[in-house]
C-alpha cells in the first residue's frame, strides 16, 4: 500500500471533542476532521466550497501514531455574546460586538495538549480527487496557514511529508524522520517520549491487531452547519522499544 506520511508537533494543540457544557475539552490524538482541516487548508479549500470539502472527505482515509499526547492544560477564557433577541440578525462577530450596551460575558475553558507529537498516515481511496503527491506538494507549500486544532497553534516543526509504501499502517507510520532537536540520540528525553505509542486508524491496518473500537463524532457533514457523524475507529495500544 501507498501512504502519505507527515508529523504534527507543536508546544499547543487542540484537538476538539464534542462540546458540552463550559470546559471545551481536547481528544489525546488529532481527530479526523481536524486532519481532513489541515489537509483543506494546504489546498486552498475554502469553508464555503462544500463540494470540494465532500470529496476531500470522501477520497481518504487516516490513521495516527501517537508517540506522546502530551500534557492537558486548561485556559481560562471569556467572552462578549450579545443577549437573545429573536429579531436580530447577526452574521458576523463585528455584528455582535456592534450591540455595546446589551452584551454579556460567558466564561469557559479551553484544554490544550502541550508538547505532544503525533505521525500521520493518509491513504487515497479510488475515488480521491488528489493524489498522494498532490497532498504531499501541498503540505510543504500551503495555501492557507496550518495549525493544530485552533488558530493559536501552528506547527513547531517542518511536517516533512514523504509517501512510502509498506504492509500496513504499523510499518508506514514507523518511517525515519529528521530528528526534531540538535540532540538526536537524547530526542526521546527532551521530547518526553515514554516507550509506549498507540495507533488510531479506520478500514483495515495490514498490520495491527484491533484491542478497541471506538465510536468518536469526527467525521464532517457539513461545515457551515457544524454537524458531524460518528464513525468506528479501531485503536491499539503497544510498547515500542527506542
Amino acid at each position: 500500500m501507498r501512504y502519505l506520511v507527515f508529523q504534527l508537533y507543536a508546544p499547543m494543540a487542540s484537538w476538539g471533542e464534542a462540546a458540552t457544557g463550559e470546559i471545551r475539552r481536547s481528544a489525546r490524538h488529532p481527530s479526523r476532521s481536524a486532519i481532513l482541516g489541515l489537509l483543506g487548508a494546504a489546498l486552498g479549500i475554502r469553508r464555503d466550497e462544500d463540494d470540494a470539502l465532500a470529496e476531500l472527505r470522501d477520497g481518504l482515509a487516516v490513521a495516527i501514531k501517537q508517540l506522546s499526547p502530551g500534557v492537558a492544560v486548561q485556559d481560562y477564557h471569556t467572552a462578549q455574546v450579545p443577549g437573545q433577541d429573536r429579531k436580530a440578525r447577526r452574521l458576523t462577530r463585528r455584528d455582535e460586538l456592534a450591540v455595546k450596551d446589551k452584551l454579556h460575558t460567558i466564561l469557559s475553558a479551553r484544554e490544550y495538549r502541550c508538547d505532544g507529537f503525533w505521525r500521520v498516515a493518509i491513504r487515497a481511496t479510488e475515488t480521491s480527487r488528489w493524489s498522494l503527491e498532490d497532498l504531499a506538494d501541498v503540505l510543504q507549500k500551503p495555501r492557507f496557514p496550518l495549525y493544530l486544532g485552533r488558530k493559536s497553534c501552528p506547527p513547531a516543526a517542518p511536517l516533512a511529508p514523504r509517501i512510502v509504501e509498506a504492509e500496513g499502517i504499523r510499518a508506514a507510520l514507523s518511517s525515519e524522520f529528521p530528528a526534531l532537536t540538535p540532540d538526536p540520540e537524547g530526542e526521546r528525553r527532551r521530547l518526553g517520549l515514554g516507550e509506549e505509542v498507540a495507533y488510531a486508524w479506520e478500514g483495515e491496518s495490514g498490520d495491527l491487531p484491533v484491542q478497541e473500537t471506538r465510536y468518536p463524532y469526527d467525521q464532517p457533514l457539513h461545515r457551515g452547519r457544524w454537524q458531524f457523524a460518528s464513525r468506528p475507529e479501531h485503536w491499539h495500544q503497544t510498547r515500542e522499544e527506542s
